[in-house]
This record gives C-alpha cells, structure tokens and sequence, in this order.
C-alpha cells in the first residue's frame, strides 16, 4: 500500500487532516487518535497473543485444591472488564460520533484481549502456574493498558460533555472508564498479595500439587526439574525457565551434574536415536539395501523358533550396515527442522536491512529543521519495532539451531557407539584405539558445527548481493573498478582455504598419532619407568607435537594472512573504485565518498566470513567421511557366522567341522587398508574339527602360539569363519567368557561381579568362595563395594584374574570359555578354583578351559591338542599326557606362586572416602574434582607467560595502534563533514554522517546512506576538489597506517598463541611422565588423557579464536568511548545506568555459565572413557550378550554431558536477548533523545552522526565482549585444567649423584635392611620390617600367596614406591642416594604384564636403537620366537596396539628378550613365563641360567622347578621374611612351608 493510501486510512479513521494524519498533540494533550491507536489497540493486540500462547497448557490431572483468591480476582476483573468494554461498544455505536469506527476497533481490541486473559487466567489455575502469581509477562500486558486509561479519564475530564448529566450515554461511557480502572487496581492487587501459602512451588519431574519435593529448602531442586518443558510462550522467549538454575549458580551451590535440570523430552538421547534409528532405517530401504534380518536362516531350535534370539537384536533391528550414506540420514533427521530455521534467518537478514532505511529517516529528519515532530516519532518507533523482531528472531534461531546441533551430536556419538559394538573384530583392527575414540569427539564435533556454518553459507552471497545493488544505485558501474579486486581475492581466498583445510587435515592426523602415543604411554607407564625409556618417549611425543605445530603454526599464519588481506581490502577497494568513477567523467563529491566507504565497509563483512564458513563446511566433511568409514565395515553377523542343527541332537554343546578361521576377515584388505604389516602372516586357524558334548569339561593345551586363545576367539564369533561349519547350542544365551588377559571394568568388585544381573545373595557368597575372593574381600578396605582403579589397575593380577573368573561364572551361562585364568595364582589357590569352581561350581556347565598347567589335565574328559593354528589330537587324558612332555613326579603339579603385577599391595587402596562420593558418580577413586569459583588470576597469568611477556606486551600494544588508527579515520571523515558544511557546500543529505562507523559497525550506521541521494545544486569549485583530495590523501595515509599495525597485530599474535600452545603441552608433558606411580595408579586412563587431547585442542586452536575477538572488543569499546566523550558527551549519561544493568545481568550470568563449562567437562571425560573401556573389553561383552547395556550406560552418560552442553547454550541466549533489549532500549531511547534536540535547537551534523553510530553499536559491542570474555573464560578453563597437572602432581625425585661410579654396581651385591613400605597413607604395610641379604651372582627365589609382597620387592627395589622406614643398598651403596634414572638403568626387570607399544619388533626391543640386528635376532633365538618372527616379515614387522598381534605368552618372550639385551648386574624376573607351556618354560630357564651365570637374580616364582636349583629361597607371608634357606635345606626342614608346597606336589 503506497504512504498516501496508509495516511488517507488513518485521516479516515481518526478524523484528521492530510498535512498532519496522526498528531502527537492536539488541544494540549496526547491526540485520541495517538491514545486509542498507539496506547490502546496496540498493547491490546500484544496481550491476546500473549494469552493464546497459555490456552495450550498441560493441565495437571491431580490438582484438587482451589485456587488462592489472588487467582480468584484476577479471573473474576478480567471477565467483568470484557463485559465492560462490549457496553462500551455498544455505547459508541448509539451516540454515532465522528470517531466511532476508532473507539469500535479499540473496544473490539480490548474485549478480544481480556476475554483471551480470562481465559489464559483459568488454564494457569489448572496448571503448576496455580501456586505462584502466574507467568510475569501477563501481569506486565495488564500494566500496558494503564497509559490508554489515564489519557482517556483526562480527555473524558477536560471535555465537560462527559461529566454533563444531559448527555447520559457520554456520562455512561465515563463510568465504564472509571470501573474498568476500579477492576484493573483489583487486578493488581490479587497479583501482588496472592495468598499462596507455598510460592516455592515450580514444575518437577515428578510433581504432584502440594508442598515441594525438597521440603527444607526455599529454593527449588533444579535436578528433578526439566528444562523448557511445559513453560510459557513468554517464559521460552525470554528463558525465564531457567532463572532458578541461574540463581543456584550464582549462590555457588552448582557443583554436581545432578544439580542441572532434565534435558526436554525431545532432546532426550534415547529419543533422537530412536528416531534416527527410524531414519536410518527408512534411507536403508530407500537405497535398496534389503534388511540383514530378512536374510536369517529360519531357526530351528526351540528358542530360535520362539524368536528369542537375542534380546539386542530384537531391541535393536537396526545393523547399521551397508552403503547408506550418513549425511542422508542426518538430512532426512533433521533437514525439515533445519530449512524452516532457513527462512527464519532469511527474515532476520531483510529485517536487518529494514534498521538502517530507518535510521537514514531519521537522519534526514534531522537535517529538515521544519520536520514534523510526527514523522521523527515514526521513525523511532519503526526503529524499535524492526531491531526488537530482529533481536528476539536471530535469538530464536541461534538457540533452536543449537538444539539441532545437540540432536545430530546425540545421535552421532551414539551411533558410533553402536557400530563399535557391532562391528567385529576383524573389521575394526584397521582402527587403532585412539583413532576411534577421536571420531567420537573431535570428528562428531566438527560435524556438529557445520549445522552452524551451513545457512551462513547462503545468507552471506545474499547480504553480499543486496549491499552490492545498494553501491550500484550509488556510484554507477565504477563500483566494479573496486569489486574486481575483491573478485581476484577469491581464487586466492580459496588457495588459502584449500592449505587452511589441508594443514588441518594434517594436524588432525598428527593429534591422532600423538593422542595414540600417549594412549600407549599411559597404558604402559609402569614398563616405562622400570625400563628407564621417559626420555625415548618423551622425545617420541615431543617429535610428534613438533610436526602437529608445524601445521599448526601454517594454519595460524594463513589466518594471519587472511586477517590481514581482509582488514587492507577496504581502502583498495574504496580508492580503486573512486579513480574509475573520475575516469568515467564524474564528479567526485563528499556524499559519493561516504556512501561508497559505508557500501564497501559492508561489502567486507561477508567477503571476510565467507572463507571460514566454507573451511567450516570442508572440515565438517572430511570429519564426515571418516565417521562414515567406520559404519562402512562389516558387522559381526552371527546368525550367518553359526550353523543351525535340528533340535534331536540334544547332547551336542558345541560342533566344529574342517573350520577355518582367520583374524582377517576375507575382504578386509578393500575395507580399509590395515596397520602396516599388522600380522601379515597373522595365524590362521584350519581344518579345525571338534566335538564337545553337554556338561563335559574340555582342556585345549599346546605351546605357546599355537592358536589356543583364537579358538576360543573363534567359538564367540570374534574371528572370521572362511570355511566349515561351527554350531554352538543356545548361542542366543552367550557364553562365560573369562579371557587371558582380565578385562576389568572402572567400578566396584561386587558390580564387575555381578555385570549388570540382579544381586542374589546365596549364589553370590558361594561364587565368592569358590574364585577364592573371600581373603581378598576381607583385606580390601570396603569389602566389595571397593572401587577399582581402570584397567583393574588397583588390583595384583591374581586378583584381576579370579575377579574376571568370578564375573564369568555369575552370568551362569551354558557354555564357559576359560582362557588360561590358573596361570595368574599361585599353587594353593590354583588347586582351589580347579575343584570348587571348575569342577563343583560349574559342574554340570560345557567348560573348554586352556590351560599350561598340565597337573590338571587328568580331570578332563577330553583333551584337545593343538599345534600351529590346528588341532592336532583329541583325546582322553591318558592319550594326549604322553605326547605333552611328561615332568619328574615331584614337579609335574608345578607350584605357580602367581603373585599380582607390579601394583600387588594396591588392592588395599582405598576408594575416596564414602561421605566425598557422589552418589551417582562412577568414578571409583573420588570423581574428577571440578574447580569452583570465578577463575584464578594465576590461570590468565600462566598463559601470560606461556605466550612469553614481551611478546604479549607486542601484542597489546599493535592492538592499541591498530584501534587508535581506525578511530582517527573515522573522526577524520566527521571533521571533513562539518568543514564541507562551514565552508557553505551544499549537500542536503545529512544522512552520510552515519557513514563514519567502522566496517563491522556497518549494520546500523552504513544503511543511512541506503536512500537515494538527492541531486548536487551546483559543481563543487575547484577548491572544494582539491578539498576532496586532501582529505582523501589523509584519510588514505590513516587507512594504510592502520593496515600495516594490523598486519604486525595479527602476525604477533598468531607467533604469540604458537609459543604458548608449545610451552604449556611441554610442561604437561614433563610433569606427567614424571609423575608417581601411585598418580596413575589412582587416576582413570581417560582423565589424563583428556588434558592431552579435547584441554589441548582448546589451547591450540579454540583460546586463541575467541582470545582474538575478545582483545579486539576491548580496544573497540576503549576506542568508542574515547571518541564518544569527546565528540558528545551527553551521550555518556544514559550509559552509567546502562553499565550497571549490564554489569548486573553478566555478573549473575557469568557465575552459572562458568560453572555449566566446568560441567561440560566434567561430564565429557566419562562418556570417552566408557568408550575406550568398551572397546578394550570388546570380546567379553560380546560373548556374554551385554552389548545392550553397555549401550544404555554410554547413553546414560552422554545424556549427563548432553544436558549440562543445552542449558550452557540456553545460558548463553538467556543473556543474549537480555542484551538485544538493552540495545533496543538504547536505540529507542537516542532516537527520543535526537527527536527532542531537533526541536529545542540545531546539531552539528558530524558530531552528531559520529555519536549515533558509535553509540547504536555500543550494545553490540558489550554484548560481544560479555560472549567473548565468558567464552574466553570457558576455554582458559582447559589451561586451568592442565596447569592443574602441570604444578600440583607429585612427582619423584629428580636429582642425580654425581659421584656414581660409571661402573656400580660391579658385584650386585643387594641388602635389604629393616624396610617398611606402604603404598600411601593409611593403608597396611606391605612390606613389614623386611630384611634380606643376597650375595654377589646369587640365585634367589621368591614365593608366598598372593598379597604377600613379592612384587612389592622389585617396587622397592626400582624405587617406584619410597620407603617409609629402613634402607636398601645395592654394592653397599644406598639407592636412595642414586638418581632414579641413574638406579633403573643400572637393574634389569622382566615384568609380570608383558607390555609391548605400537611399533616394529626391533622399536619394542631396543626402542634406543643401541643393539645390531644381529644381536636382537640371537636373542629372539633364545627366546625361541625366531620362527614367529621371520613368520611374521622380520624385525621390521609391526606387533600392533599393545602387542595385539602376538599372543600373551608370546608378548612374555618378548619382554624377556628385552631383559637378555641388557648388561646389568641385577635381574628381577616378576613370573616372567606364566602365560608360557612347560617344554618352553623350561628352555627359558636354561637361558637365563646361562645369560645371567655371574649375574644376581632375583625370580618370583610360578613353578617349584623353576626354583628348585636357586642357590636360595625366599618364603615371604604379609610383608616378612618367613623362611631363607637352600631349596635342600627348606624341604628337610619339618613344618616349613616350601616344604609343604613340594610335599603336596609330590602326593
């Protein structure tokens, strides 16, 4: 509708005249056009939409008391006031005046409202609203409407006509005014005395109307409180659902994640990845991948024909399998969602271009001293309405986008989490550990934010296109002159994205490797320290980071350089595009100048982003394919993988025939390439044939290597069938699976026992007693309810394996897989768990147990025997005992005195102390300890000086020049303007003034050249030319000044952040590797690495971001506010109030955001370390049928981050639209202020101009620097974390003694005297008083039970643990005076967990590069592993992640290799053979006898023979030396233990 037909409507409706169609002021008051309109019908309308938004509610269906009587009047003066004002219409139609039609459509306005309030009123007595005075904003639309009233009583008043008693119906009409006052002052009342006994009330998860859930408190639960759900229209706006979670951070009381509201229904992990599930499903169908399902053979078993195949794939009929695209499926999710957030965005993007139309209006408005005051109040108020809706519609969308973005994170970590579960082992052995838990976080992240990046990658070209018809209308075609520049900076934009995204690629690859390393590190920390290697791998990792930082420093400087171009572009293209429009024969004016400037300022902007937005998109893909890799690999497919037989055989358990199985699966090569040589000759296991018989008890023996363990593998579904047939009976129930190496899960002992099964108390005590665990209970300081450390870490190796027997045996399964669980323990206990677990326990059970220990063959009913990947024989037992090699009779039962690993005592640690355990925290040793409080200042200044204080201060001060530069050309352009004016130029746009902003101003300021420029009255003379040029010379020289201090600014700081992402990864590094055994012993796997990989990251990469943005706010606004001062100083009066609402809303903000980060942390760690967790116990979750819930735990988890990440987002947009009203209040408050000094005098143009742009930026500024300063915060949080471990772990001594002869110690002469260790304060001793001496190349072996402090020797001895008492001196040297490196390179251990990191052969013997080929080679020889290694490619050949391509006993012989290498004087072999058969055992023996000849050896022993020919043995029992003596000697002894040992042996 064109201005004219708008201003005939509104004369025609107000009865005005055409000059003026709505006055202000008329006859001494507000105009009843103005009162009715603008102060009536308008807040009328806002209240009914308002209402509408409450008549949707859920009603709660167990209120039964009534409403309190403040509801009761509130209901009862709404429904009178509708009924009023319809007698007012009525009224109104009878009297037939000249504005009848307005007062009709205010009335009709009115009753529409107060009827929907009514209404609204009732719905919120029936909801959880009834026990507090209602939702706020309602009673703010009812104070609205008091304005309308009291104009209209004082109009009424002044016109006698209505106080006249001739005119009734006029007289009428006043006493309606009058009451509907009367009722709106009841209204308030009932709103401010409400008569609620309990005001507390708020909506719980499980509420019930009647008192709170939390009785003693008077504040609410935020933790049974869900977030959003079930709040108003008004409330979601403005997030007042999330005042009481901000108000407990603020009084300090958010410390748990518990504390934090629910996550809204449709948030909820488990419903996003139900519905992703779904999508996946119907993309699967849609690319013709035909459901796996369909494709089962029908099963014949009574069970299978009843469906119950496995509770899993009935839950979950989803395989995530086939080439179903993953970016599809997200699209399919979430793309409606996402496109109708498109267009909101497309309307916030016209909205922004309606502000500066406006502010033009007004500008020019200015300018006409003979303006009506009207048109300046429309203008203000277009103003107001266009930057509200901009405000509250971009604050919309950033918060619901950032709900997609947790949706699609939700559904891809629990994606990957499934596929990982799903996946089978030969698919997966492509990845390494690390590689798949950074596809869980870093490359699901990068995903995540390209739901951020994508409809920016539209909305920028369009901004771009409007700003560029807008600079056409301006200056013609020469604006190409200057768009050709920025058009050649594209191809060389993209040059720089492609190494941006390259590089990135790149770092990403070397953060993998080093995250791997560290993983490995971590893993194997104890070897490490024994082995005296914390050199060699910290200069492996150390290299690693170096090569990180090398791209990460190309990456920093490409940014540099884009910073740079970007910040230079401006003035290239605003002088390249005035010299074509002179050389096109214009004129060059002022006006042309400042419209071009102000154009191309918002040129920039989009020309600027666009990079990083498509970098974004790029990184967002690569992240995306390497996630669709791992859900491309082939699942386990167990219906496929075992036969069906028909149910008559009913004794069969288990059939193998002429099958062939393979650790590689038939197409893994083209699935993706495998680690190099990763067991390229790999064993394969062939022409197995085997028969197991329900209930029977089988014992698979043979050498080590020879493929028992991957039988079992083969059995659970692990390995890939190439051929043959394997039918296992109730495979749908799992087996016990109790494997080689103990996986122990980060939880209590009676949790990893009972695995997810209910708690019976009989069957538990009695497997309890028959795993031997009952002595180990007693001594463990919380019985079963003790925490153990990862990995089992706080547990000996004893203990782990019966722990992991325990598990097995409570799943009460059919069928159980035991691998090797005697190895671990030593004789007595062996013989134990042999015939009350094995034998009487699990009697009637099919047990196939591998074993070494041949003394227990004879109780087998069948023997299997098996040699190089096939089963050689099968048996009875007197068949297969000949062919293994047959033992003297006194040491055929050999005693194994399995004592646990280096940690032995460790099963005495504590967990935290019970009252500091959060209830529902898992983490056994005391949850991760969140800082609280504002952030120290030691943390800003640690990253001072990692940065290096000179260099910071360089930073600081290119800043200041860069800003002091931008803010003289800007008062250089007002001071051109005023002088233009002075000297009498005639340039009637006083538009251009706003021109003066800086370029990221632009969106208020620039718009007011946007209308187009009235036509010059005359050429300018030649002076004002000349004019021209001297101001552009100048204005040109600022420009260039300005370009050059940015370029020193943003080279400086990109060198700056690289130093200190260097100095803090080197000290974490340093401190780490040196850090006590006893930290690692109490700290999770996954926390540690946290700080090496998400901490780090932040460092790198995301401090440095937002650090940037935030110092260029905090020089933006010193900047503003200099030039402000100086330029209009009664500007700064509305700010002092404004700085301390500001100051107020960040301050209440700040507390609860910090925290909320803090939390997200917090939260983070556990979710990845369940990950790794699950993939290291991959087999024996898969084998018992657990992997459904593993998944529920991980989902459990994610669902605690989830909802700490939301309400951090929620947090974020609560204060934001807190700001943009702010702003909306100070642009409609300057916009009063200008209209009002346009009437009371004139303005200097210039200044004037200069003021309102800076000061209708300034909110976006402060708003930027309360974001920028909290999100700095947040990150600088990982510097806090990590300097946490870089000053505050202990860290053992360092020093070295100088005087150490380079040949001690020359005899190995060893004394131990009076020593007393305990492994920290407060636990028992263990070692008690122990003293020893052992002579020059003596032969010492040592036994006990488990727990009796073998291990704890050698920890002594390697000074792993100091002494608390006594001393121990090697060569009569105190060891305590040696350096620890000087000491561990001077002893040789083989220890009991043979730890082996990624690598070649010849790297895990001699990871120094000391020894020649030919010595590893001779040594391999003696360790008899010579044939596996040339097998395998040679010494170059790689042993996978941990070893994974040896078996143990295998990993043992190469651990003991190490140990031949070495030329040391002492040896301590910890049961170095345990996991080794007895013909290799004892080949072993007689190598070491003769390598070691004139060495000390100190042996913990698992054999009787192996210390029958010690020159001396050891019995130790709780710490003491109970018995020294010969072997020969001990076993005459009467009443000795060795003696009884051997005794029992020989019965």
């Amino acid at each position: 509708m064109s201005d004219s037909g708008l201003a005939g409507l509104v004369t025609g409706l107000c009865h005005t005249d055409l000059e003026n169609p709505f006055p202000f002021w008329q006859n001494g008051h507000i105009s009843p056009c103005f009162n009715q309109l603008i102060l009536g019908a308008l807040p009328h309308s806002g209240m009914a939409v308002f209402c509408a938004c409450y008549l949707g509610m859920a009603r709660c269906s167990v209120l039964q008391s009534s409403p309190s009587c403040g509801w009761m009047l509130r209901v009862v003066s709404a429904l009178l006031a509708a009924l009023l004002l319809t007698a007012d219409i009525i009224l109104v139609s009878v009297l037939q005046q000249a504005d009848m039609y307005l007062d009709i459509l205010t009335d009709s306005c009115a009753v529409l409202a107060w009827l929907l309030h009514f209404s609204a009123i009732t719905v919120l007595t029936r909801t959880a609203f009834r026990r507090t005075r209602g939702p706020p904003m309602l009673v703010v639309m009812v104070l609205l409407l008091v304005p309308n009233l009291v104009v209209t009583l004082i109009i009424y008043c002044d016109n006698k006509e209505y106080l006249s008693l001739t005119d009734p119906l006029k007289l009428a009409r006043f006493v309606l005014t009058s009451t509907r006052t009367f009722l709106l002052a009841v209204y308030l009342i009932g709103f401010i005395f409400p008569c609620i006994s309990d005001a507390g009330y708020t909506m719980y998860i499980n509420a019930e109307d009647g008192s709170p859930l939390i009785s003693d408190s008077i504040y609410p639960d935020t933790g049974e409180m869900v977030a959003e759900d079930g709040s108003g229209c008004v409330s979601r706006l403005l997030y007042l659902w999330l005042n009481p979670l901000l108000g407990r951070g603020q009084r300090g009381e958010l410390n748990r994640p518990a504390d934090v509201y629910h996550l809204p229904r449709n948030l909820r992990t488990s419903v996003v990845y139900g519905y992703f599930h779904h999508c996946w499903e119907a993309c699967q169908q849609r690319a013709g991948i035909s459901d796996r399902q369909d494709q089962w053979p029908r099963p014949v078993g009574k069970n299978l024909l009843k469906g119950t195949w496995s509770s899993r794939h009935q839950e979950e009929p989803l395989e995530l399998e086939g080439d179903v695209g993953l970016l599809r499926v997200l699209h399919k999710a979430f793309g409606l969602r996402y496109y109708l957030l498109g267009v909101l965005k497309m309307i916030v993007n016209i909205i922004i271009f309606a502000g500066p139309l406006l502010l033009s209006c007004l500008v020019n408005f200015i300018e006409d001293k003979g303006a009506l005051v009207s048109r300046g109040i429309w203008c203000v108020v277009g103003l107001f309405a266009t930057t509200l809706l901009s405000s509250v519609l971009q604050n919309i969308y950033v918060f619901e986008i950032s709900k997609v973005a947790l949706s699609a994170r939700a559904a891809l970590v629990s994606i990957i989490y499934s596929k990982a579960l799903r996946v089978s082992s030969c698919s997966l052995a492509g990845f390494s550990l690390g590689e798949v838990v950074n596809l869980m976080s870093t490359d699901a992240d990068r995903v995540v934010n390209f739901l951020n990046s994508f409809h920016e990658l539209w909305s920028l070209p369009f901004r771009f296109s409007v700003t560029l018809y807008l600079l056409y209308l301006q200056v013609d075609v020469a604006f190409l002159g200057g768009l050709g520049v920025a058009l050649v900076l594209v191809p060389f934009n993209k040059f720089l994205a492609s190494r941006i995204l390259s590089n990135n690629k790149h770092m990403l690859k070397c953060k993998d490797n080093r995250v791997k390393l560290m993983t490995e590190i971590l893993f194997g920390i104890r070897v490490i320290k024994f082995y005296n290697w914390e050199p060699h791998f910290t200069q492996m990792v150390a290299d690693c980071r170096k090569r990180e930082l090398s791209h990460l420093k190309a990456l920093k400087y490409l940014d540099a350089v884009c910073v740079y171009t970007w910040a230079a572009l401006p003035v290239v293209i605003s002088i390249l595009t005035f010299v074509t429009y002179v050389l096109l024969g214009h004129q060059l004016t002022a006006a042309k100048v400042f419209t071009t400037l102000a154009l191309v300022g918002m040129l920039i902007a989009p020309l600027n982003a666009f990079p990083w937005v498509l970098n974004g998109v790029l990184e967002a893909k690569v992240s995306l394919e390497r996630i669709q890799c791992l859900l491309k690999l082939t699942n386990q497919d167990l219906p496929a993988y075992y036969a069906l037989m028909s149910s008559e055989d009913s004794q069969t358990s288990i059939l193998l025939n002429q099958g062939t199985f393979s650790w590689q699966g038939p197409n893994s090569s083209t699935e993706r390439e495998t680690e190099p040589g990763a067991a390229k000759e790999s064993l394969q296991l062939h022409s197995l044939s085997l028969h197991v018989t329900k209930g029977s008890l089988v014992v698979v023996v043979g050498k080590v290597g020879c493929g028992k363990s991957s039988l079992l593998a083969a059995l659970t579904g692990e390995l890939s069938r190439l051929s043959g047939v394997l039918y296992v009976a109730n495979r749908e129930v799992g087996f016990g699976l109790a494997s080689q190496e103990p996986w122990i899960q980060h939880a209590s002992v009676r949790d990893n026992i009972l695995f997810g099964k209910d708690y019976s108390a009989a069957f538990y005590q009695a497997v309890i007693e028959a795993c031997a665990l009952s002595d180990d209970l007693n001594v463990l300081p919380n019985g079963d309810k003790t925490e153990v450390g990862e990995n089992g870490v706080t547990l000996s190796g004893g203990q782990k394996a019966r722990l992991a027997l325990a598990r097995a045996v409570y799943m009460d399964k059919d069928i159980y897989l035991l691998d090797d669980p005697l190895a671990a323990v030593d004789a007595d206990v062996a013989e134990h768990l042999m015939k009350k677990c094995i034998m009487e326990l699990l009697g009637g059970k099919t047990r196939i147990l591998c074993t070494h220990r041949i003394e227990f063959v004879d109780k087998a009913d069948m023997v299997v025997l098996m040699d190089n990947g096939t089963i050689v024989k099968t048996g009875t037992p007197a068949e297969i005992l000949p062919l293994v090699e047959a033992l003297p009779k006194t040491e055929r039962k050999d005693h194994k005195a399995k004592s646990d690993n280096s940690v032995e005592q460790d099963e005495e640690e504590p967990a935290s102390p019970p009252d500091l355990c959060v209830d529902d925290d898992p983490d056994p040793l005391g949850g991760e300890q969140k800082q609280v409080g504002r952030l120290a200042w030691r943390v800003y200044q640690t990253y001072w000086f990692a940065v290096g204080g000179v260099l910071a201060t360089s930073v600081l001060m290119s800043l200041l020049l860069m800003q002091a530069s931008k803010n003289a050309s800007d008062w250089w352009l007002s001071h051109w303007i005023s002088e233009l004016k002075n000297n009498g130029s005639t340039w009637t746009n006083g538009s251009s003034s706003a021109a003066v902003s800086s370029p990221h101003l632009l969106l208020f300021s620039s718009g007011g050249l946007l209308s187009p420029l009235p036509s010059m009255q005359a050429f300018l003379s030649n002076n004002t030319s000349l004019d021209v040029r001297f101001y552009l010379t100048v204005y040109g020289s600022i420009a260039a000044a300005n370009t050059v201090f940015t370029a020193f600014r943003a080279f400086l700081f990109a060198y700056g952040v690289i130093c200190a992402a260097s100095a803090i990864h080197n000290r974490l590094l340093d401190r780490v590797v040196k850090a006590t055994v006893t930290f690692f012993d109490t700290t999770p796997l996954g926390r540690i690495l946290n700080r090496f990989s998400s901490d780090l990251y932040s460092v790198d990469d995301s401090l440095p971001f937002i650090l940037n943005i935030l110092l260029a706010n905090i020089f933006g606004l010193l900047g503003m506010l200099v030039v402000m001062s100086y330029s209009l100083p009664w500007v700064l009066v509305p700010l002092l109030p404004l700085a301390l609402i500001y100051h107020r809303t960040q301050h209440f903000y700040r507390h609860t955001s910090r925290e909320l980060k803090r939390l997200c942390s917090l939260t983070l760690s556990p979710v990845y370390s369940h990950f790794s967790e699950t993939l290291n116990g991959l087999g024996t979750i898969r084998a018992s049928g657990s992997s459904a819930r593993f998944e529920e735990e991980s989902a459990r988890r994610l669902e605690q981050n989830q909802r700490c990440l939301f309400l951090s987002n929620a947090a974020m947009q609560w204060l934001d639209i807190r700001l943009q009203l702010i702003g909306v209040a100070v642009v409609t408050g300057l916009g009063v202020i200008t209209i009002i000094q346009h009437q009371y005098g004139s303005v200097d143009t210039g200044l004037v101009g200069l003021s309102l742009s800076y000061a209708l930026s300034i909110t976006m500024l402060l708003s930027g620097l309360i974001f920028s300063f909290t999100q700095t915060e947040m990150q600088l949080i990982s510097v806090e974390r990590t300097e946490e471990y870089s000053t505050s772990l202990p860290i053992e001594p360092q020093h070295q003694n100088a005087q150490l002869p380079p040949g001690w110690p020359e005899q190995g002469c060893l004394e131990f005297h009076d020593v007393v260790l305990a492994y920290r304060e407060g636990l028992p001793n263990a070692l008690d008083g122990f003293s020893l001496m052992v002579r020059p190349g003596e032969k010492i072996g040592i036994v006990g039970r488990t727990g009796s402090g073998k291990s704890t020797v050698f920890l002594a001895l390697f000074r792993m643990v100091e002494l608390n008492r006594g001393k121990i001196l090697l060569d009569h040297l105190d060891i305590s005076t040696v350096g620890l490196a000087q000491l561990r390179s001077r002893l040789a251990i083989i220890p009991q967990d043979p730890f082996l990191f990624s690598g070649s052969i010849r790297e895990n013997l001699d990871p120094c590069g000391r020894h020649l080929d030919q010595q590893l080679l001779d040594v391999l020889d003696q360790c008899h592993l010579s044939s596996t290694v040339s097998r395998m490619g040679g010494l170059d050949a790689e042993v996978g992640e941990r070893g994974k391509c040896f078996s143990a006993g295998q990993r043992q012989l190469l651990c003991l290799a190490r140990a031949l290498l070495t030329q040391t004087k002492v040896l301590c072999i910890d049961e170095a053979t345990a996991s080794v058969d007895q013909k290799t055992d004892k080949l072993l023996q007689q190598t070491i006898r003769e390598k070691f000849q004139d060495k000390t050896v100190l042996t913990i022993a698992h054999r009787i023979n192996t210390i029958m020919d010690c020159d001396r043995v050891l019995v130790m029992h709780a710490g003491k030396v109970v018995e020294f003596d010969t072997p020969a000697a001990l076993s005459q002894t009467n009443n000795s233990i060795f003696q009884r040992l051997v005794g029992q042996r020989a019965e």
